[in-house]
C-alpha cells in the first residue's frame, strides 16, 4: 500500500513538469488571457471573443524588428493557409519601437499578404499576461480557449536544418484528438521589448 501511494505522489509531482517550466505567468492547460479592441494592421479593431465560432486559436507574439520573427514570417504564413478554415492565427506585436509601431505593421502585412490578423498593443499587457518573453512565441488555444501549447514553432530558426515541429502537432492534437508528446518548449528569438517601469 505505501509503495502504491508513493508512485502515486510521484506521478502527481512529475506528470505535468513541463508546464510552466519557461513562463513565469502561465501553465498549460490555463485559461488564455483575453484581449479586447486591439488596433489591427488591417485598420479594424480586434477582440477573442471575434473568434468565439473558431475551433484553434494560434498566438504568435512577433514584430518587425526581430531577424529570428522575420525568418518565421514565411512559415506562419504557409500554416495559416494550410489551416485556413478551421484555424485562426493572430499575430500580436507589443514593441514601441518606431520600426514596430502600426504604420509599419500595416507595411509589412501588405507587402507581405499576410493571411492573419496582425495586432498592435501598445500597453503591452497582453504580452505580460500571457507570460511572452520572446519574439516569435507561440500559444495554441483550445476550444475552450485554455492552453494546449506555448513555445516555439519548431527548434530552429533555419528551415533548412529543423528537425522538430512543435506547433503542427498542437493543433492536430485538438483537431484529430491525436496525443501530444510536447506541451512546452523553450522559445527561439528576440527578446520582447518591454518598456522599463519608472522607479
Amino acid at each position: 500500500m505505501r509503495l502504491g501511494i508513493g508512485c502515486f505522489c510521484l506521478l502527481v509531482i512529475f506528470g505535468n513538469v513541463s508546464a510552466g517550466e519557461f513562463n513565469s505567468a502561465l501553465n498549460v492547460g490555463d485559461p488564455a488571457p483575453v484581449w479586447s479592441d486591439l488596433p489591427g494592421a488591417d485598420g479594424k479593431t480586434h477582440s477573442l471573443a471575434d473568434l468565439k465560432d473558431t475551433k484553434v486559436v494560434v498566438v504568435v507574439f512577433t514584430c518587425n524588428s526581430c531577424p529570428v520573427a522575420a525568418e518565421y514570417e514565411d512559415r506562419i504564413i504557409a500554416f495559416a493557409k494550410n489551416h485556413a478554415e478551421d484555424v485562426a492565427v493572430v499575430a500580436i506585436n507589443v514593441n514601441r519601437i518606431e520600426e514596430d509601431n502600426l504604420e509599419h505593421m500595416k507595411e509589412r502585412a501588405e507587402s507581405k499578404k499576410f493571411p492573419y490578423l496582425y495586432l498592435f498593443d501598445e500597453s503591452q499587457k497582453i504580452a505580460k499576461d500571457f507570460g511572452a518573453t520572446y519574439t516569435p512565441e507561440f500559444y495554441v488555444l483550445g476550444p475552450d480557449r485554455k492552453i494546449v501549447y506555448m513555445g516555439g514553432m519548431d527548434d530552429n530558426s533555419d528551415p533548412a536544418i529543423v528537425t522538430e515541429n512543435y506547433l503542427e502537432p498542437a493543433v492536430e492534437s485538438i483537431l484529430k484528438g491525436t496525443p501530444l508528446k510536447t506541451k512546452e518548449t523553450r522559445a527561439i528569438g528576440c527578446r520582447v521589448r518591454y518598456a522599463r517601469a519608472r522607479k
